[in-house]
């Protein structure tokens, strides 16, 4: 256990009934944790914490679909590639990429998604490349990346400094946040209204275990310097708005609900867009997990029939 952890409280159960497998591509290993029969529906997580996100809600899904909880490529127990000068690896169409070949390992041609975060920018990217493989997606307190670095003034910059900060170029950012990871995802995560409250014991054990690795670091910076170029790229090469329906959820405490239209910015994006605040900030999922599985349950039950 790590030992910022231990004070933090224990979740009753942990992926109660979940396996936790790797899958080989050419590249190297995803991890994913899955469970459950029927429609899949594949959860997606964000910066700077792996699939453990997921651990109050996936279980509850899981009674009526097979739920896969992958970690993102530069992220927790999976691959963590070399990376060039474009940012290609970790372009958000690689990462996609990645789930995309989990999901035909798993034999799944289309599925559901809900995405946090940086999963949501993945999903985005996903559902935008390949339409016919995507029934529907839930997205958590995120707005476009493209529309967000458009309208984004100082004070969205001041809250989520990160965003730039984590792009300049290697290894400044590596090697600052590596001289003590603990204390910058602390700090970072425990930024908002609810501090380190949402996160429980074992989840929080497993984000600072994986994001102390170099590897992890540099990952996670590379992330966000391909949103900032080539991600922009692929977003401004897109034809067609999204048409699979989308559920926009965000924190009524967070930066996002802060400093955009995260609604008005999803309809510039898709065509079939609904969406509202929830109570709490950004760590939704893990703060108030009731509330995300109001919305998601009737969202994904009728995208399904």
């Amino acid at each position: 256990m790590h030992p910022a952890a231990l004070s933090a409280k224990p979740a009753d159960s942990f992926f109660d009934g979940f396996e936790e497998r790797f899958l080989k591509t050419p590249e190297g290993r995803v991890f994913y944790r899955i469970a459950g029969n029927g429609p899949p529906l594949v959860l997606l997580h964000g910066y700077p914490q792996t699939s453990a996100m997921w651990h109050a809600i996936a279980p509850i899904l899981a009674q009526t679909y097979q739920v896969i909880c992958p970690d993102l490529r530069g992220y927790g127990r999976s691959l963590k590639p070399e990376t060039d000068g474009t940012h290609a690896p970790y372009s958000k169409r690689a990462m996609a990429g990645d789930v995309l070949a989990l999901m035909d390992h798993l034999g799944h041609d289309r599925f559901l998604i809900g995405a946090h975060d940086r999963g949501g920018r993945v999903a985005h990217r996903l559902s935008a490349d390949n339409p016919d493989r995507v029934i529907a997606l839930s997205v958590l307190d995120i707005a476009p990346t493209r529309e967000m670095y458009r309208n984004a003034g100082s004070g969205f910059a001041h809250a989520y400094w990160h965003w730039y900060w984590l792009t300049l170029p290697a290894p400044f950012p590596e090697r600052m946040i590596g001289a003590d990871p603990a204390f910058f995802w602390l700090t970072k995560c425990g930024a908002g209204k609810a501090g380190l409250a949402p996160f429980a014991q074992q989840a929080l054990d497993e984000y600072l275990t994986c994001f102390a690795a170099p590897e992890a670091i540099h990952g996670a910076c590379e992330d966000y310097r391909a949103a900032a170029t080539i991600d922009i790229a692929h977003d401004d090469a897109e034809t067609a708005k999204l048409s699979m329906p989308l559920l926009a959820l965000w924190g009524q405490d967070g930066v996002i609900a802060a400093h955009f239209d995260c609604l008005a910015l999803w309809q510039e994006r898709a065509n079939n867009v609904r969406g509202w605040a929830l109570p709490g900030g950004h760590y939704l999922a893990e703060q108030h997990p009731d509330k995300v599985l109001e919305a998601w349950v009737p969202f994904f039950q009728n995208a399904t029939g």
